[in-house]
C-alpha cells in the first residue's frame, strides 16, 4: 500500500459514543412490559382490564375512612342504604376469592409470559404454542439486531461517502481533517474501489450517482504514472466485480481500456513487469528507488487480468501468469518465497536471480503471493494443481518455520524469519491468513488448517481487544519468554492504524463457514470502535497515529480507499445471513474485495 504522509494535524471532533441509531445495539434486544402486553389474546388483555378495575372499585369502597367520609357527607339515608347494599355486594366473599385467584393467575400469565391458548369450550390447547411463540419473538430480536448491524455498516458507509461527496468528489482520497482531498493516481480511486460496495449494500442513489460520474468523467488518457499493483486490484478489480454484479457494459468498457494500458509494463526481457505505468504515454518504468519489482506486486494481479482475458477472449493479459510459474519452478529451503525484489532485465534467468532480503514473512511485499496462490485455483475451476501444490507447501512451511505461541496466554501467531533467526513480529496485514485458512478447508483441504484458522483468528482479535481504543496496530510484536505479564507488545513507529480490512475480512469467512456468532460480536466491536475513535463529525472517517492512546489517537487526514471498497463490505458480508449474497462457491474475491467468478467447470 502506498505508505501515507505524515503531516500537521488540527483537532477533530468525533461524534459521541452513541450517537446515531446503529451505535446502541441494546434498543434492539429490550424486552419491554408492552412487547409482553401485545403478546396476549385480545380475551386475556379483556379479562386483567376488568379484573383490575373491579380490584379497584373494591379497594376504594372497602377502606374504612373513605367509607366513613363517603357516609358522614351523605344525607340521604336512601343513599346510604343503597350504598350498603352495593358494598355488601361487591364483598361477597366468594367473589372476592374467585376475584383473588383469577386476579393472580391473570398477574402470572402476563408476567411470565406464557399466553393460554382458549378454544370455544374453554380447555386450553396446543401446550406447546407458547413455546413457539416465544421462539418467535427471540427470533424477531435477533432479525432486529442483525438489521440494526446492518443498517450501521450503511450508516457508516454514507457518512463516508458524504465526507467524500462533499470534499473530495472525483479524486483519489479524502482527508477528512482539513476537509480537503488527495491525490495519488487521479483517477477517482475511492469512487471506483467502492463502486461494487454501494450495490452490495443496497445504496442505490449513491451508486447511480458514482456510474453517472464513471460515465462522464472518468478517463485514462492521462500523462499519469500508476503502480501496476495497486491500479490492478483497485481499479480494474472494481470495474470488472461491478459489470459481473450489475450486467452494465459500461464498467466492462472501462476494465478493457485501463486493462489495455496496462499492458505496456510487461514488456521487459524477463516477462516479469515493471512496477510503474504511464497510461498516457505506453510506457513503464521500475520505481525511483530500485530497479526492480517485489514479490506481491507481480503476483497478485492474476486473477484480475485472467478475467479480463477470459471476458475479452485476448491471450495477452495471460502473460501476467508467467511470474507465478517462474516462481513456482524455484523451490527455496523453507518452502517460502522470500520477500524480494525481482530482477526485470534478465531474459531467461535459469535461477530467477533475485535481490532477497533473507527475510520470510507473511507481511508486507509478501503477502498476496500465498493469498494467490489459492485463490487461482479456486477461480479457474481446481483444475490448475500446480497452484494447489505449491500452496499447501507454503502452508506446511508456515507452520515449521512461522508458527509460535506467545506468553502468557498461548496465543497462536505468524512471525518471521530473517536470515535464519525467528522474529515474534507480525504484521496486521497477516490476519488476512485465518480467512484464506478457512476458504481452502471450505474447498476440501485438511481440517486442520481450519482449526489453525481459528486460532489465528482469535489472535487477530487480541490485536484490537489489548489495545486502549479496541483499534489493532499496524504492527505487533508478541512476547514468548516464560514471566511476561502482557502478550504482545507494540513499538510507538507501529501504533498506527490506517483502517485496513485484514481481520474483519477473515471474520466473515470464519462465520460464513462456522456460524459461530462470536465472530459477528468480534465484528460489531470493531464498527463500534470505529466509529468512536475515527470517525469525523463532518464527514468520513481517518487513519490514526495512536491505538494505546484513546483521549487523543491522533487523526492522520486520511481516508483510505480501502475502508470503503474492503473493510465495510467485509463487515456488511459478516452481518448479512444471505449467504448468496455473493457466495464463496460462486465467487472469489480479489485482494482488494472485489468479488470475481468462480469460472464454470466447462470452461
Amino acid at each position: 500500500m502506498h505508505p501515507p504522509s505524515r503531516k500537521d494535524f488540527v483537532s477533530v471532533t468525533f461524534a459521541e459514543q452513541g450517537s446515531g441509531s446503529y451505535n446502541n445495539s441494546k434498543q434492539w434486544r429490550r424486552q419491554s412490559c408492552w412487547r409482553k402486553w401485545k403478546q396476549l389474546s385480545r380475551l386475556q388483555r379483556s379479562l386483567i382490564l376488568f379484573t383490575l378495575v373491579l380490584l379497584l372499585i373494591c379497594g376504594i369502597a372497602s377502606y374504612p375512612t373513605v367509607t366513613e367520609h363517603l357516609r358522614g357527607k351523605t344525607h340521604s339515608t336512601a343513599c346510604s342504604i343503597k350504598f350498603d347494599f352495593c358494598l355488601h355486594g361487591l364483598l361477597n366473599e366468594s367473589l372476592a376469592e374467585i376475584l383473588k385467584a383469577f386476579l393472580l393467575l391473570s398477574f402470572l400469565l402476563f408476567l411470565f409470559g406464557i399466553p393460554p391458548n382458549l378454544s370455544w369450550r374453554g380447555a386450553v390447547i396446543e401446550a406447546e404454542q407458547g413455546t413457539e411463540d416465544t421462539k418467535d419473538e427471540e427470533n424477531k430480536d435477533d432479525l432486529l439486531a442483525k438489521q440494526g448491524q446492518l443498517e450501521a455498516v450503511r450508516e457508516a458507509f454514507r457518512h463516508a461517502w458524504k465526507g467524500y461527496k462533499d470534499f473530495a468528489w472525483g479524486h483519489d482520497e479524502l482527508r477528512p481533517i482539513s476537509k480537503s482531498y488527495g491525490e495519488w493516481f487521479g483517477l477517482g480511486l475511492t469512487l471506483i474501489d467502492a463502486l461494487d460496495t454501494m450495490w452490495i449494500l443496497g445504496l442505490k442513489s449513491e451508486f447511480e450517482e458514482a456510474k453517472a460520474w464513471v460515465a462522464t468523467e472518468l478517463s485514462f488518457n492521462k500523462n499519469v504514472d500508476v503502480n501496476l499493483f495497486e491500479s490492478t486490484i483497485r481499479i480494474l478489480g472494481g470495474l470488472l466485480s461491478t459489470y459481473h454484479l450489475t450486467g452494465d457494459t459500461l464498467f466492462l468498457d472501462k476494465a478493457k481500456d485501463i486493462g489495455s494500458r496496462l499492458m505496456p509494463a510487461f514488456k521487459t526481457p524477463s516477462k516479469i513487469p515493471f512496477s510503474d505505468v504511464n497510461i498516457g504515454k505506453g510506457t513503464a518504468h521500475p520505481p525511483r528507488w530500485t530497479s526492480d519489482s517485489t514479490v506481491a506486486e507481480v503476483t497478485s494481479i492474476q486473477l484480475e487480468f485472467r478475467e479480463l482475458s477470459r471476458l475479452t477472449e485476448d491471450t495477452q493479459y495471460q502473460v501476467s501468469t508467467h511470474t507465478m510459474k517462474k516462481l513456482s519452478r524455484k523451490k527455496y529451503k523453507v518452502s517460502l518465497v522470500p520477500k524480494m525484489h525481482m530482477r526485470v532485465h534478465l531474459k531467461n534467468d535459469p535461477s530467477l536471480t533475485c535481490l532477497t532480503s533473507g527475510i520470510y514473512t507473511l507481511g508486507a511485499r509478501a503477502d498476496s503471493y500465498y493469498e494467490y496462490l489459492l485463490k487461482q485455483w479456486i477461480q479457474g475451476g481446481k483444475k490448475e494443481d500446480q497452484f494447489l501444490e505449491d500452496y499447501v507447501q507454503a502452508i506446511e512451511g508456515v507452520k515449521r518455520n512461522l508458527l509460535q505461541k506467545s506468553s502468557p496466554n498461548g496465543l497462536t501467531f505468524v512471525g518471521e524469519l530473517s536470515h535464519g533467526q525467528f522474529s515474534p513480529k507480525m504484521d496486521h496485514l497477516v490476519c488476512f491468513l485465518p480467512g484464506t485458512l478457512a476458504l481452502g478447508a471450505h474447498n476440501g483441504l485438511p481440517a486442520d488448517h481450519m482449526d489453525l484458522a481459528k486460532q489465528l483468528m482469535e489472535t487477530c482479535y487480541q490485536m484490537y481487544v489489548q489495545m486502549e481504543t479496541g483499534l489493532s496496530p499496524e504492527i505487533v510484536h508478541f512476547n514468548m519468554h516464560q514471566g511476561s505479564t502482557r502478550d504482545i507488545d507494540v513499538k510507538l513507529a507501529d501504533r498506527h492504524n490506517l483502517l485496513r480490512p485484514e481481520t474483519v475480512e477473515s471474520l466473515f469467512y470464519l462465520y460464513r463457514f462456522t456460524k459461530d456468532k462470536k465472530y459477528r460480536d468480534w465484528g460489531w466491536e470493531i464498527l463500534q470502535n470505529f466509529n468512536k475513535y475515527t470517525k469525523v463529525s463532518s464527514g468520513g472517517y481517518t487513519s490514526i497515529n495512536n491505538v494505546r492512546d484513546p483521549d487523543y489517537p491522533s487523526p492522520r487526514d486520511k481516508m483510505e480507499s480501502f475502508f470503503l471498497g474492503e473493510t465495510l463490505k467485509y463487515l456488511y458480508l459478516l452481518f448479512s445471513d444471505d449467504t448468496n449474497l455473493i457466495s464463496l462457491d460462486q465467487y472469489v474475491f480479489n485482494t482488494e474485495a472485489h468479488p470475481l467468478p468462480i469460472w464454470p467447470a466447462t470452461e
